[in-house]
């Protein structure tokens, strides 16, 4: 091995970088690991110095700080002889912890690789997030690779968020977040006048270490526990979610103006005399797209206008550092966390009717096959004609006019719904992948308690503006594939072989078969969902194709679309409440010009200034805004699950009807009809034998009766208990089974909705692509519902139900596959 001599001259590949940043640079962090790489054995700080030929005080207290922050990011760790050395040289792996509700725990790989599997005895030291070194320290009892924590780098959170209680005079912490199993000890004068029982949120003393617990002071006392709205309070603490807009961000928003001046319209193309509309739910607030179509040949010329968000936001500005802090916007129940401050949103870059607004266009000219064979991107000034509401859009398409519609805007709707079903044509020509699902949304009463659960029904105006969205959002993945500039994707991949193994050991049990081997594509999916059309368990194997398939991402590097069948796929429609959108639209500036004629011509220097990010920038971009999009999803779950626990609290021995939804080892979840909830029977409340999981099958085989418990069943449940804390339903079973009668004769209301596999938590739609985590650590369930009478008569959801129109409702969310 090559050793590093004193007087050697080294060559810092990093050093133009190092230069750029510090008045007096030293070593790279690039150069420091090459050196100990050619070394070859740990080495103390001298050595280390001395290698890099650094003498005087003032580079070695730099260095001290360097090693310190690369010690901190695991890049090296300091032995017990105060010699350093090279984690993967030590068999140490930089992992992120993800904890269990039933306090075991997994450590994810940050580079490729199997989890580790953590025991309690792991995890007591550790919460959830934190960043660790570990080392394999051989499998457990189920053949899954273990792992010890040698070192903490980071730590995920500086404070918590849960229910104060009090035992024997001892004051704990029970953490809201399920994954985070340990305790928190709250010293008497540290509890702040809190209360047990009471929701408040904690500020870390004194992390767990391999013998003691982790310590905390009441920094907050949000409220009692069953207070109406503080469950979406106690999500967006829990889960870290950016709520409050720094003062910098408030001066920056306060500074711009309530209307485009008329040097912001400058340099643009003049749209302001097309027909533009945009069509929204009822109570939408913000619109951010418009559309147009018309006829050409015999084709169509669509044009897509999208708020210019760019214009406002300066890259590295309080409002743009603040917007990716974020990464999206999170809608909850009848109240959303925005990405930017109102003023934006619903302000400069909502195109409101009747005003002009700054927008980006994609105008495309697509064939009578649907295919889109011409696509220009520029900066426009716009004039929406119209506000109008899918409810609107609907009544027009179905009977020709609609009271609230002017007449001049009629035909304009009559093309893009020609145009729709063109596009819907294609669509299943390429094979994308359809799951039919049905979306919920809940309505609340004047108290804000759940008064009732209703599906979401969807008409042709939803559907043709997502279609709308789809084929924007493809030509601007094409446009960034023919550039030569990084942009950011939105990746979907395929199923893992280990996912297909499981599925077709499934179908293979139901007589059905997964075309395409190992790389099955989207076709070969649809062609298993074309044979369930009039079987029984048809809902049972759609369940089990959706959770084979992986969840999207964003990522530089383009790989594709799997779920909607697409070479290439990216987020433009939507850069007031998706950060990846507006990185997309910055792109697209560097790319394009005012008139859309030509590609730009400029100088190194405003090439930069328009678009100043490497590959390098793009790809943490990507994994922070996977991250922001997973945390929102998370926290809308919690609230929703905290709701539906709060409503069945009070129909607790209520009998319901139900649906098997999922099979586990431990029982079977099933979800309550009509009301859309899941709850779980355990093994030990199924009656009368000892009941064993059958994997291939998905489902509970009694020992000695052979009675079976299987996906799709229907069943007669009562709620035996409501865990609040826990957001746990039990269940038990009340009636007979009737197989695979859980679905029959509701496929036209399960219909109502079309799973398109987007994959991102839009403002009105229920994310695609839920999958069984790595190593097996989490499952999800993909929940549906029929048309099957909820409750016994006369019982109180059924009534509840009857109320649901007179109710005050959520805000809805737009079915767009944006």
């Amino acid at each position: 091995m090559k050793k590093t001599s004193k007087s050697q001259t080294l060559t810092d590949p990093q050093a133009a970088r190092e230069a750029n940043k510090y008045d007096q640079p030293i070593a790279s962090r690039e150069l420091i690991l090459d050196v100990m790489a050619e070394r070859d054995v740990p080495m103390r700080m001298s050595e280390l110095a001395s290698a890099l030929g650094i003498t005087n005080d003032s580079d070695l207290f730099s260095l001290q700080k360097r090693l310190r922050a690369m010690q901190r990011d695991g890049q090296v760790i300091s032995g017990r002889r105060g010699a350093l050395g090279l984690p993967k040289k030590m068999d140490l792996v930089k992992c992120k912890v993800i904890g269990h509700r039933d306090g075991y725990g997994f450590a994810s790989p940050f580079e490729e690789g199997d989890d580790f599997f953590l025991s309690s005895r792991q995890m007591f030291r550790v919460f959830d997030g934190d960043e660790v070194l570990v080392a394999e320290s051989g499998y457990d009892d189920k053949g899954r690779p273990s792992g010890q924590i040698v070192e903490v780098l980071t730590r995920a959170h500086s404070s918590i968020v849960g229910r104060y209680m009090e035992e024997g005079g001892i004051g704990y912490l029970l953490p809201h977040n399920r994954r985070i199993s340990n305790h928190v000890l709250i010293p008497p004068k540290a509890k702040a006048g809190a209360k047990s029982g009471q929701l408040v949120s904690v500020k870390i003393t004194g992390y767990p270490t391999e013998v003691l617990g982790a310590k905390g002071e009441v920094e907050e006392i949000l409220g009692d526990h069953l207070d109406p709205g503080l469950e979406i309070d106690v999500a967006i603490r829990a889960h870290d979610i950016p709520n409050e807009w720094p003062d910098t961000v408030l001066s920056e928003a306060g500074a711009l103006r309530d209307e485009p001046s008329e040097s912001d319209k400058k340099n643009r193309v003049d749209l302001r005399g097309l027909g533009l509309v945009t069509i929204d739910g009822e109570d939408a607030r913000d619109f951010d797209d418009a559309v147009y179509c018309e006829s050409e040949g015999a084709g169509f010329r669509l044009w897509v206008a999208i708020a210019d968000v760019s214009h406002y936001v300066p890259i590295g500005s309080a409002l743009d550092e603040e917007a990716f802090n974020r990464g999206n916007s999170v809608y909850f129940p009848e109240r959303v966390v925005p990405m930017f401050p109102e003023v934006l949103s619903n302000g400069l870059c909502s195109l409101k009717p009747a005003v002009d607004r700054l927008a980006m266009v994609c105008e495309m000219l697509i064939d009578a096959n649907g295919k889109v064979v011409e696509s220009t991107f520029y900066e426009a000034v716009i004039h929406s004609h119209a506000r109008l509401t899918y409810t609107q859009v609907g009544e027009v398409l179905e009977n020709g006019f609609c009271e609230g519609v002017a007449s001049e805007r009629l035909d304009g709707l009559f093309r893009l719904h020609a145009l729709y079903k063109v596009l819907r044509q294609a669509r299943a020509t390429r094979g994308a992948i359809d799951f039919e699902t049905v979306e919920t949304r809940i309505l609340f009463d004047e108290n804000r308690k759940i008064d009732a659960i209703v599906p979401v029904n969807r008409n042709d105006a939803h559907k043709l503006i997502e279609e709308c969205m789809l084929a924007a959002n493809v030509a601007t993945a094409n446009f960034l594939e023919e550039s030569e500039l990084a942009g950011l994707f939105r990746v979907h991949e395929g199923p893992s072989a280990e996912r297909l193994e499981a599925l077709r050991t499934f179908l293979g049990e139901l007589a059905l078969d997964l075309p395409g081997g190992l790389d099955p594509t989207p076709l070969d999916y649809q062609s298993v969902l074309a044979r369930l059309v009039e079987r029984d368990d048809a809902q049972v194997i759609q369940t089990m194709l959706l959770r084979s398939l992986s969840q999207a991402v964003y990522k530089p590097d383009n790989g594709g679309h799997f779920g909607l069948n697409y070479d290439a796929y990216a987020h433009f429609t939507s850069p007031i409440r998706r950060y990846p959108d507006l990185l997309v639209h910055r792109a697209i500036k560097r790319l394009a010009t005012s008139s859309g004629a030509t590609p730009r011509k400029l100088s190194k220097e405003k090439s930069r200034e328009l678009y100043p990010y490497t590959m390098t920038d793009l790809v943490a971009a990507g994994e922070h805004c996977s991250m922001t999009e997973r945390r929102a999803d998370d926290a809308t779950r919690d609230v929703h699950l905290w709701l539906k626990c709060e409503y069945l609290r009070h129909h607790i021995g209520d009998e319901f009807a139900g649906v098997v939804a999922s099979v586990t080892r431990f029982g079977m979840f099933v979800e309550l009809t009509d009301i859309y909830m899941e709850g779980l029977v355990h093994i030990s409340a199924l009656p009368s034998d000892y009941y064993h999981f059958d994997q291939a099958s998905q489902r509970l085989v009694g020992e000695h009766t052979r009675k079976t418990y299987q996906l799709g069943d229907a069943v007669r449940v009562q709620v035996a208990r409501v865990d609040l804390d826990d957001r746990k339903i039990d269940l038990e079973i009340v009636g007979e089974v009737t197989p695979g009668a859980g679905r029959r004769g509701n496929k036209k209301s399960i219909r109502n909705r079309s799973k398109t596999f987007e994959g991102a938590p839009s403002r009105r739609s229920k994310p695609g692509g839920k999958t069984a985590g790595k190593g097996g650590r989490k499952s999800s369930k993909s929940s549906t519902s029929s048309n099957s009478t909820s409750a016994k008569k006369g019982s109180k959801p059924a009534k509840s139900l009857k109320k649901a129109s007179k109710s005050k409702g959520a805000p809805k969310r737009r079915g767009r596959d944006s």
